[in-house]
């Protein structure tokens, strides 16, 4: 990609209001663009940064089972009335259809997904069944703040279990645990699997808490076995090991929990079982915030020049710095090799300005080509203060080492 060519180009100043780091950086990178409180358009890069996770996501559910779907946006509300959430979720979307009908912007779909699988669950020959989906979803929050850590509209992946039992439940529950541990290895980002409640959805969960001084959520991590809990079921000590709790601020990107019969009985979600009995569906369910995710690394990989995305999800591998109307050359062979590139050959900019751009949009490594360095290229890591001068032979296998 010419930088030429891409939209939008960058901002010097940091918008009115803006006062998270991710959604300062995020919006002066030319990732996102805030439409209203909580709502934002995803721009290019910030799209190809989401396609990325999700598609390490992706990656992870279809090797525990998960087949992937697309459920709707617009639920009917009836639905939300059968589970009683109609009038108690209290950061509902709700609208009115054709015929008064009354409607619901999803937050999550349990309101869909069971009464879909009531259509089709009939014996335990069906089960076990494992159904997920990438989706924007919305919320209502009386205080969307922080960027793309809360907001109104939202990206994000559900998977959800159906089993015959608990037990089969149980059993998957953990695959899905330790899918989510490989998920965010992958992302590079190091996330605590933190007990918590449930809420409206189960009794138990456990929360996917990522450490940082902008986090909003509260937990306590035992200093000697790294076991972490919620604030809200904290105990003086820690219930591992008798250990002391560090009180720390974390983003939560991700939560896993067993789901209440009740919505099993709301719709009738039952099987006949191998010795003829009727029986409800156990069920599981395991989100995580696709969008939220982005947010919680920029938080976590930034200095005081901008972005530093880890190489697993940047928009770009190679930034191309073209000096002296340089760069062409090196940009096409490298495409030519597969590799992703963003090429900034703006003619009318200095090579300062070009600089800040390249360290604010954050990609991995920064290749300078210029007439003075002739048939040698400079390259720096994004993450690293040292630039050493490379053949282009040598470039390649420096950000592709074997």
């Amino acid at each position: 990609m010419k930088y030429s060519k891409l939209f939008p180009k960058t901002l010097k100043q940091v918008p009115t209001g803006v006062e998270s780091i991710n959604h300062q950086l995020l919006v002066r990178a030319g990732f996102i663009h805030q439409e209203m409180a909580g709502v934002y358009t995803y721009l290019p890069l910030g799209w190809k940064v989401i396609e990325k996770i999700s598609n390490i996501v992706r990656e992870e559910m279809n090797k525990i089972g998960g087949q992937e779907m697309l459920m709707p946006v617009l639920h009917p509300g009836e639905n939300w009335k059968k589970t009683g959430r109609f009038q108690n979720f209290d950061v509902l979307f709700k609208l009115k259809g054709a015929g008064d009908k009354d409607l619901v912007l999803g937050p999550t779909h349990e309101e869909i997904i069971y009464p879909l699988l009531a259509e089709y669950i009939k014996s335990y020959k069906d089960l076990p069944l494992y159904l997920y989906q990438i989706q924007t979803k919305f919320r209502n929050e009386p205080r969307a703040k922080a960027g793309v850590l809360r907001t109104r509209e939202f990206i994000m992946k559900d998977l959800y279990s159906f089993h015959v039992n608990d037990e089969d439940r149980n059993e998957y529950y953990k695959l899905a645990r330790e899918a989510y541990i490989k998920i965010l290895r992958r992302l590079e980002i190091t996330a605590l699997v933190t007990k918590a409640s449930g809420g409206t959805f189960s009794d138990l969960s456990e929360e996917f808490q990522v450490i940082t001084p902008s986090g909003e959520d509260t937990i306590f991590v035992c200093e000697d076995c790294q076991m972490a809990i919620n604030k809200e079921i904290a105990q003086e000590k820690c219930p591992e090991c008798g250990g002391k709790l560090k009180e720390e601020k974390a983003i939560e990107v991700g939560n896993i929990f067993p789901l209440k019969p009740a919505y099993a009985e709301a719709f009738d979600l039952s099987f006949v079982s191998e010795t003829g009995k009727k029986k409800l569906v156990s069920a599981g369910c395991y989100g995580l915030g696709v969008s939220r995710v982005m947010g919680a690394i920029v938080e976590v990989f930034h200095d005081d020049k901008g972005i530093i995305w880890p190489e697993s999800v940047a928009p770009f591998k190679v930034h191309i710095v073209g000096l002296d109307g340089e760069g062409d050359k090196v940009y096409k062979l490298l495409l030519a090799e597969g590799v992703e590139v963003l090429f900034d050959d703006r003619v009318d900019v200095s090579a300062g300005v070009k600089f800040a751009d390249a360290d604010l949009i954050g990609v991995p490594y920064r290749v300078v080509v210029s007439k003075k360095t002739k048939d040698q290229l400079e390259v720096k890591k994004r993450n690293e203060k040292e630039t050493k001068f490379v053949t282009l032979e040598e470039l390649l296998e420096v950000i592709n080492p074997i």
